[in-house]
C-alpha cells in the first residue's frame, strides 16, 4: 500500500505524471457522462462539467510549455542521435509542427476565456486540431519505424547465446513498450481526428462515450506507460 501510495506521489510531484493523472480524470469522468446521458442526465451533467474542468486545467498548464519544447528541440537538433536518419527526420519536423501548435493554442485559450476577440474563433480550433493531428501521426510514425528497427535489431542477435543477456532483455522490453506507444498513439490519433470540422477525415463522427472510450484507455496506458518506465530506470540504476 506505501509503495503504491509513493509512486502516486512521486508521479503528482512531476509536471508529466500530474498531466497524466489529469488526463485519466478528464477523459473516465467524460466516458461516464456519456454513459449516463439517459439514465441519469443530472449525474451526467456534473460529470461533464468536472471533465471539462479537467480539460481546461491541462490547457492551462500547456501555456508554460513553450521553453521546455524549445530546450528539447535544441538539444534534438537534427534528430542526429536517433538510431536512424529517417527517425531523426520525422522527430525535426515534429517538433517544428510542435512549435506552430503551442502559440495557435495559447489564441484558442485567450478566445476561449473572452480574452481576445477574432473575427473567425471556429478557424482556430481548426488549425489546432489538425497541427495536434500532424504531430501524433508523426509520432506514429516514428514510433512504428523505431518498432521496426529494433526488430531487425533482434534479428542480429545470436539468441542461442544472448536471448539470456541484460542487453538483449532489455530490448525486448524497450520493444515492448513501443508496441504500447503504436496502440496509444493510434487511439491518439483517432481522437485527434474526431476534434476536426465534418468534412475532415471523421470528424464530428463520434458520441460523447465514444471519445470517453478512446481517451480513457490512452490514458491509461500512458499511466502504465510512465509507472513502467520509473521502474526500468530503478532496475537498471
Amino acid at each position: 500500500m506505501s509503495k503504491m501510495l509513493n509512486e502516486i506521489c512521486d508521479m503528482l510531484d512531476g509536471y508529466t505524471g500530474r498531466d497524466k493523472i489529469i488526463r485519466t480524470l478528464c477523459y473516465t469522468t467524460k466516458l461516464a457522462s456519456g454513459l449516463y446521458a439517459q439514465k441519469d442526465p443530472q449525474l451526467a451533467k456534473k460529470l461533464a462539467i468536472f471533465s471539462s474542468k479537467m480539460s481546461q486545467t491541462r490547457a492551462t498548464l500547456r501555456l508554460f510549455d513553450d521553453l521546455p519544447m524549445l530546450a528539447y528541440s535544441l538539444s534534438y537538433g537534427y534528430g542526429n542521435k536517433e538510431p536512424d536518419r529517417w527517425m531523426g527526420l520525422i522527430g525535426f519536423v515534429t517538433n517544428l509542427i510542435d512549435h506552430a501548435y503551442y502559440p495557435v493554442d495559447k489564441i484558442c485559450w485567450l478566445i476561449e476565456h473572452n480574452l481576445l476577440d477574432v473575427q473567425n474563433p471556429t478557424r482556430w480550433d481548426t488549425i489546432n486540431s489538425m497541427l495536434w493531428v500532424g504531430s501524433i501521426y508523426l509520432n506514429l510514425m516514428k514510433t512504428i519505424r523505431s518498432f521496426t528497427v529494433m526488430e531487425q535489431h533482434k534479428s542480429c542477435i545470436d539468441k542461442k547465446e544472448n536471448e539470456t543477456s541484460p542487453a538483449f532483455r532489455m530490448l525486448l522490453v524497450k520493444q515492448r513498450m513501443e508496441a504500447i506507444s503504436i496502440l496509444r498513439l493510434t487511439l491518439d490519433l483517432v481522437h485527434a481526428g474526431s476534434t476536426l470540422p465534418k468534412g475532415m477525415l471523421w470528424g464530428g463522427c463520434f458520441e460523447t462515450w465514444h471519445v470517453g472510450l478512446i481517451g480513457s484507455i490512452s490514458s491509461l496506458l500512458g499511466l502504465y506507460q510512465y509507472v513502467a518506465k520509473k521502474r526500468i530506470v530503478k532496475q537498471s540504476s
